[in-house]
């Protein structure tokens, strides 16, 4: 292995504000604890919480990294204590609690997994945010079961394209909500069964009949807002409708007695905060579940571009113009 620098470059948050304060520095390298790894990374993905930190919005968790990034593929380059030796040099992809806009950075061994075959760098990356997210909210919170029907608003985002490609490889029933025809004609290549223009077409109309007034299990929700209230409406008797953003207003006024008379769970989480143990949880079920359904080249992310490390706060105006279809990458080695 080739000796490791006494110092890296990473993109820092100077202070909350707008993407120019995204700034390049040069920091220490970080060294790993027990059961961590220190990888040098190759790409990174770009994530929506990442723009929330920077706005001052989403802090670190107590511990974590205060540079952005919450997942990356890249190459193992040194063990922390308890780590078997055979892990040096392996290329994998993790889920981090931060750091990852960097030259190296560390990760929970267990939050690591192989490349699946075939696959690059730059599309390893996007995998473990996108991925974890919704194995945990669709999977564990929703718990969509065979047979079962779920609906993803905003079919179109990173995590939209990746819940509608992994439960439709699954072999669940997709329908999906995108702003545009084109957006919806994609998602539909991706695997949904129909992808409902929203600015042009009543979802709720459509999706009522398009399960012959039956509904969807369940909703993976990242608009909240008006449209929650809305979705009590095409949801199904037993029904589970599943928050992981409210980027259309994170207040709503609900009809308590649609949730009791038609049995309705309604529910959110946030997985960076959660410990280690719990992630590990899901990265088991991914390695088991999902990893074969992309070994078997059943799908992969969707990248709609790309940008040189240097260049993130260029990466992060796209995320927060809303104009890319997919996953936005940082490319860093």
């Amino acid at each position: 292995m080739t000796s490791l620098p006494a110092d890296q470059y990473c993109v820092e948050i100077s202070r909350p504000g707008p993407p120019a304060v995204l700034q390049g520095a040069r920091v220490p390298l970080p060294a790993p604890g027990p059961g961590q790894v220190l990888l040098r990374v190759h790409a990174a993905g770009v994530n929506r919480p990442d723009c929330l930190q920077r706005a001052g919005f989403y802090a670190p968790p107590p511990g974590a990294s205060p540079v952005p990034g919450l997942e990356v593929a890249g190459e193992i380059v040194q063990l922390g204590a308890s780590v078997p030796a055979h892990w040096l040099g392996a290329a994998v992809c993790a889920l981090l609690t931060g750091g990852g806009y960097a030259e190296y950075c560390v990760a929970d061994l267990a939050l690591c997994l192989p490349i699946p075959d075939g696959f690059s760098m730059a599309e390893a990356a996007c995998l473990p945010e996108t991925c974890f997210t919704v194995w945990s909210n669709v999977f564990d919170r929703g718990q969509l079961q065979p047979g079962e029907t779920l609906l993803v608003q905003g079919g179109a985002s990173g995590i939209g394209t990746t819940a509608v490609q992994m439960a439709h490889a699954l072999g669940y029933r997709v329908f999906a909500t995108a702003g545009t025809d084109e957006r919806c004609r994609l998602v539909e290549r991706l695997g949904a069964e129909r992808c409902i223009n929203h600015r042009d077409e009543d979802f709720v109309a459509v999706l009522q009949h398009a399960t012959a007034g039956r509904g969807v299990d369940v909703i993976l929700d990242m608009v909240a807002g008006e449209t929650l209230t809305r979705e009590l409406q095409v949801v199904a008797d037993d029904g589970r409708i599943v928050l992981i953003a409210f980027l259309g207003g994170a207040q709503v006024q609900l009809d308590a007695s649609i949730l009791l008379r038609r049995r309705i769970t309604v529910t959110g989480s946030t997985l960076r905060p959660r410990p280690v143990a719990f992630k590990a949880r899901i990265a088991a079920a991914l390695l088991a579940r999902v990893w074969p359904t992309l070994a078997a080249g059943q799908w992969r992310p969707l990248i709609d571009s790309w940008f040189p490390l240097a260049e993130a706060a260029r990466a992060h105006t796209l995320m927060e113009s809303g104009a890319h279809i997919g996953k936005i990458v940082l490319e860093v080695a």
